[in-house]
């Protein structure tokens, strides 16, 4: 049996770019395929399987954002997405993950990082720490005044009013609900919603906490739902119980 070779799409449209890129994962034992565009990118993918698309967020016509979230929607929602951006605001790098995106990096970067970035997403989703991971068993959890529909990956109140997640807060949300009680580091967390670890300056857990808690009608002076535990992360703090499960 041949051994696998993990397949990487690269997606830019800066042609020294992605020819760079591309030789040097090439002689970094990957196998390679490179696009413009998303027209390019599109057709590519209807008759190829990958394991990771890197993905320029600057392009012309349909940019990276819109595209990672096309792939989100469709046959390719599992694939791997690491985002190139040219800018260095971290607002822009929370709406690249609320569109799916495991990781980001930011140019100029130099090659090394972007291989060392490429195996660490592979890696960490394909293996969920320890004693953690996201079930799919469930189709409506209770927690609160709230229901979460896994299926439609929306909230409900208490009165069947509707509040619709990005993908990131879905995410994250269903972490939360998987381990209430349990305290979550920020490096858990990142590995978990996004399938990279943390590094010192990374602050995009916190602002997704502090999304998701608005989202939740919680107040962040005195969180009742998602509570801080200073020095370590946070914990779920609701009780959490199985309406539905599926037939």
């Amino acid at each position: 049996m041949m051994e696998h070779v993990d397949h990487i799409l690269i997606v830019d449209d800066d042609r020294e770019i992605r020819e760079l890129v591309g030789n040097y994962l090439k002689k970094n034992g990957l196998r390679t395929s490179i696009v413009a565009d998303g027209r390019q990118m599109r057709s590519f993918l209807e008759g190829n399987s990958v394991d990771l698309v890197v993905l320029d967020i600057m392009m012309p016509g349909d940019d990276g954002l819109l595209l990672c979230r096309e792939l989100r929607a469709g046959k390719h929602r599992n694939t791997p997405v690491l985002m190139l951006t040219a800018r260095n605001d971290e607002t822009d790098r929370i709406i690249g993950l609320e569109m799916g995106a495991d990781d980001y990096l930011t140019k100029p970067f130099s090659a090394r990082e972007l291989l060392a970035r490429i195996n660490a997403v592979l890696r960490r989703t394909r293996m969920l720490p320890p004693n953690l991971t996201i079930s799919e068993s469930s189709r409506l959890i209770a927690f609160g005044q709230w229901r979460l529909d896994t299926t439609a990956r929306h909230l409900l109140d208490d009165e069947g009013t509707l509040v619709a997640l990005s993908g990131a807060e879905y995410r994250l949300l269903r972490v939360f609900l998987d381990h209430p009680q349990r305290v979550l580091s920020r490096e858990q967390l990142l590995n978990l919603t996004q399938g990279r670890e943390a590094d010192i300056f990374d602050r995009s857990i916190d602002l997704l906490v502090s999304r998701l808690r608005q989202r939740l009608g919680d107040d962040a002076r005195e969180p009742t739902c998602i509570k801080t535990v200073r020095s370590e992360g946070y914990v779920f703090s609701l009780p959490v119980s199985l309406i539905e499960s599926p037939t």
